[in-house]
């Protein structure tokens, strides 16, 4: 392939159309593409400035100009490392073991926050991060960049929310959903395994969800401000449920 072959092909992906034809999504960066390189996702190509190849030690890389780079990565400017990488074969949706838990998340539409997330669930220990079929794709350029490399140790799985908490429930785990509306999360006894489900900060838990078994919960306010970002709330509940004495 030639050299503009291989630019527009890497260009392609930045779609989300090429990346489900392909089966392939981009990893970016210094510290991504080196989480990437120790897990087991398999790279299909590496390419790098010769600069960052020579500093890395990255013998597999295809050496490029900054300015061919720059137009193979998504980021505004410094574009100097970027990865192919084929898709893994889709998890099976797991219910947490004992003592475990998994965060759910409700038709996510921001990448930023899914890849915020995915970073809390590795964070805290999460076994898996399901997420609702209408949710933010996590193979989205941005999303993988705000993982910082948790993609590549927790399992995502896009699934129907709702007739998943019902399977969770019926095998004996506890649900815990996120809404205002809820108890104050710390007169909650809570206890795992859990699965602590939030939802988007604009329309907060879809019908089927709010209609499926589970206590509501919510972050009690010491302030004014309207509302937590869902990063930040999924950040105190994952804290307060894996509590040591919980």
């Amino acid at each position: 392939m030639s050299g503009g072959g291989h630019v527009k092909r890497v260009r392609a992906l930045h779609q989300r159309k090429f990346r489900v034809a392909e089966g392939l999504f981009l990893v970016q960066g210094r510290k991504a593409v080196q989480e990437l390189l120790a897990s087991s996702f398999e790279v299909v190509e590496l390419h790098a400035t010769q600069e960052v190849a020579r500093e890395l030690h990255l013998q597999q890389a295809m050496v490029w100009p900054a300015h061919d780079l720059e137009r193979m990565g998504t980021f505004a400017h410094g574009n100097e490392l970027v990865a192919v990488v084929r898709k893994p074969v889709p998890s099976k949706l797991r219910y947490p073991g004992p003592g475990r838990f998994v965060l759910a998340m409700d038709d996510v539409s921001d990448p930023g926050n899914l890849g915020t997330l995915l970073r809390i669930a590795d964070w805290f220990g999460a076994e898996q991060l399901w997420c609702s079929a209408e949710s933010v794709e996590v193979w989205n350029p941005k999303c993988v960049q705000a993982t910082m490399g948790s993609l590549f140790r927790v399992p995502v799985v896009y699934t129907d929310l709702a007739d998943a908490l019902h399977g969770a429930a019926g095998a004996n785990v506890h649900i815990y959903k996120a809404e205002a509306s809820g108890a104050d999360v710390f007169t909650v006894e809570l206890f795992r395994p859990a699965v602590l489900v939030l939802g988007s900060e604009s329309h907060g838990l879809s019908k089927g969800v709010r209609s499926a078994p589970g206590t509501s919960i919510a972050i009690p306010a010491f302030g004014g401000a309207e509302s937590l970002n869902v990063s930040a709330a999924a950040a105190a509940l994952c804290m307060e449920l894996v509590r040591p004495g919980r």
